[in-house]
């Protein structure tokens, strides 16, 4: 009765929502998006709002709104009739009312059955990759575009590998059973049986008589997937983002799951991180060194730091400065910025410099000062 009762609401729920909306903006696609683009949506976004797995508010009103869009424009005649009259033009087209498939077995049609998580269906390898981005990036946060190479099921074929549903055939040689018993003498009198693998459909129970043109009975085609990552405000080193069911397909089992390890790019003579610390090396030269400065340093997000020391300055010397380290992930505030000074000398010193440099230092080796001092 409680499945009976959710059915129902879902369908009441689609009826009402799917007037409102524009469907390639459900499925967050351009209206000039291929199949394989309304695949990819509807795939992305039907796991992500699907009431097993997502409890939030609203998902699954979204989920239904997602199946009817992929439903419509998934229909080469739906689309073109939708493209041209909209929704209006859709029910007129079949007879004054539309008739919705239900969300819940488009779903389970479309991944071959089993809901988020269950346990039916065998589920792929996550596909681990490391990316290098700005450490200007993981300071600011940031959304980065990037490509992976992938498989995908053959849209022509839908991962059969044949040309037709009727170039599938029951395997003769098993019936259709994917094994072979094997009986064999042990010696007079005596025999065992031993199940195998069938070596005629490879143990499918099913044969092709004609495969499919567009991937040569292949199954998979190769496919670059476009995707967005969206790297978190302060996100730390080796921050990993999951891209659910988003790795190589394959007609024996729901696709995996792509996981994206972050890390910083080393940049020389550009700010270092530890945790939420920053670290930057400023080069002085001695006159600055001894008398102190003034300077002005570029942060990773472009605002400007002040660097002033009033008094002697040693090689080496690091200066902490409060708040200006990397934001707290998943907190408030800031780490700590750490400036670490390198002083210069000059190559070669002009004689008039040397002398000034001696008087200061050493004095009149004749005693002449200290007389004149007395």
């Amino acid at each position: 009765m409680a499945a009976f009762t959710f059915l129902f609401l879902s369908v009441f729920l689609f009826a009402l929502l799917v007037n409102a909306a524009d469907l390639y903006k459900v499925l967050d696609i351009d209206r000039a998006a291929s199949e394989k683009d309304i695949r990819a949506a509807y795939k992305r976004l039907s796991r992500k709002y699907h009431p097993d797995k997502n409890k939030e508010e609203g998902a699954e009103e979204k989920f239904v709104e997602v199946a009817h869009a992929y439903e419509v424009l998934s229909d080469p005649q739906k689309r073109q009739i939708y493209d041209r009259h909209g929704e209006e033009g859709l029910k007129m087209h079949e007879g004054g009312g539309q008739h919705h498939a239900n969300p819940f077995d488009m779903f389970q049609n479309f991944f071959g059955g089993g809901h988020p998580g269950g346990a039916q269906t065998r589920k792929g390898p996550t596909s681990l990759l490391e990316m290098e981005i700005n450490l200007a990036d993981m300071y600011t946060g940031a959304s980065i575009d990037f490509s992976v190479k992938k498989r995908i099921l053959c849209d022509h074929c839908r991962g059969s590998g044949a040309a037709s549903s009727s170039d599938i055939h029951t395997c003769t040689g098993c019936n259709g059973q994917g094994v072979k018993i094997m009986r064999q003498q042990i010696f007079p009198g005596m025999f065992s049986q031993s199940q195998v693998t069938c070596n005629e459909c490879g143990g499918r129970g099913k044969v092709i008589k004609r495969q499919c043109p567009h991937c040569q009975g292949a199954k998979v085609l190769d496919h670059t997937q476009r995707l967005t990552l969206e790297v978190p405000r302060g996100s730390p080193e080796g921050h990993e983002i999951v891209f659910e069911g988003e790795a190589d397909e394959n007609p024996d089992w729901e696709a995996g799951d792509i996981l994206i390890r972050v890390k910083s790019k080393t940049v020389k003579g550009g700010f270092r991180r530890k945790e939420s610390g920053l670290y930057w090396k400023e080069t002085i030269s001695v006159d600055e060194a001894l008398l102190g400065f003034e300077r002005n340093i570029t942060h990773l997000d472009g605002h400007t730091v002040e660097l002033k020391r009033n008094s002697v300055t040693q090689p080496g010397f690091v200066q902490t400065i409060k708040g200006e380290g990397m934001p707290i992930y998943e907190g408030t505030g800031y780490g700590d910025l750490y400036v670490e000074y390198n002083v210069i000398l000059p190559n070669k010193l002009s004689p008039q410099l040397r002398k000034q440099l001696t008087d200061v230092f050493r004095g009149d080796k004749s005693g002449k000062a200290g007389k004149d001092e007395l």
